[in-house]
């Protein structure tokens, strides 16, 4: 059984030991892969795929350039498997979003070259009963940054805290992106869920029903 630190496996792989990235491809694989599915589901070409390559890229980068480790995480088990766990969702959430814009660019290119009565399906009408992917469309309207922390939120499940740790936003910030981006949503999802204003200043609580 391998109990080395994230740092000690760090470390070992720069110094060629290719056991120790495997390990620590096997400790973060699972999470990485759910917050790339929160975030490209129903939007990215290639489903499972996509987020399957997205994670790939993710660990590349971490094999060739991987963070530095500040001195007052060295040595401390906890804080050192914080330090990575932010940097690897964060390059994983900056990919996901790369790959977004990409296929919104496709999409625009598509319905650009497409006549008219080819654009307009019938997706939306068989959709509007399926609150998650209601929902996902919904997100996908919203601005960027209003998006992004409702996905790390609502189908992520992070706390105010992580979500702070991997954008890079302040957690004030976020609990105002949050609050907006469920107002906005409510007013055009009213009738397929329930949502439910912040009672206080502290997290709002998250949209209610088929979310889980």
């Amino acid at each position: 059984m391998d109990d080395r630190s994230d740092g000690q496996r760090l470390a070992a792989w720069l110094q060629g030991d290719a056991e120790a990235f495997e390990r620590l491809v096997d400790s973060h694989q699972a999470a990485l892969l759910r917050h790339a599915r929160a975030l490209l589901q129903g939007s990215v070409g290639g489903g499972r795929s996509a987020c399957e390559d997205v994670v790939q890229e993710t660990f590349l980068r971490l094999a060739q350039t991987p963070p530095e480790f500040p001195e007052t995480a060295l040595g401390d088990a906890a804080a050192e498997r914080a330090v990575l766990c932010s940097w690897l969702h964060r390059v994983t959430r900056n990919l996901c979003m790369d790959a977004l814009r990409s296929e919104a660019r496709r999409k625009r290119r598509e319905q650009e070259a497409a006549p008219d009565e080819a654009v307009a399906g019938g997706l939306d009408h068989v959709e509007a009963n399926d609150t998650r992917k209601a929902v996902e469309k919904s997100l996908e309207r919203l601005p960027d940054d209003q998006r992004e922390v409702l996905v790390l939120r609502l189908f992520g499940d992070r706390s105010y805290k992580e979500i702070a740790a991997i954008t890079g936003k302040k957690i004030g910030t976020i609990g105002w992106l949050i609050s907006v981006g469920l107002k906005s949503l409510a007013t055009e999802l009213a009738p397929l869920v329930a949502v439910q204003e912040p009672a206080s200043s502290s997290e709002p609580q998250s949209l209610q029903g088929g979310l889980s």
